[in-house]
């Protein structure tokens, strides 16, 4: 097994932080910014990544905070998350927690939640 130093896994992780400001709760997996934003968006909002730090069990994480009472654009069923530099960029993408069933007009909160990786390869 190979070890890497917090700063080596903290550098990707920073990037995350200073450029992903936009989550978006989708209807499926997004391949691209545009999909992620608009064909899949079913609701967005605005996020503050914390700094990297200690994740459980080893390595390094970003926390991308909960949100709540964001306004539902799309009527569908939610069943992934987006992180994107809110211009051009998809940055992640993960399932949800648990698929809903949302309908345009209402509103929706997600759960904070972790993106890293550990410090053995």
């Amino acid at each position: 097994m190979a070890f890497l130093i917090d700063n080596a896994l903290d550098s990707g992780l920073s990037w995350i932080t200073t450029n992903g400001d936009r989550l978006d709760i989708c209807s499926q997996a997004p391949t691209t910014y545009t999909e992620a934003t608009s064909t899949y968006s079913l609701g967005t909002a605005a996020v503050t990544i914390a700094s990297p730090s200690d994740k459980s069990g080893g390595g390094r994480e970003v926390i991308i905070p909960a949100v709540t009472n964001q306004s539902v654009t799309s009527t569908g069923t939610s069943t992934h998350w987006a992180i994107t530099d809110g211009a051009s960029t998809l940055i992640a993408w993960g399932l949800l927690s648990a698929s809903t069933a949302i309908v345009a007009g209402n509103t929706f909160t997600t759960n904070a939640f972790a993106i890293g990786y550990s410090d053995v390869a």
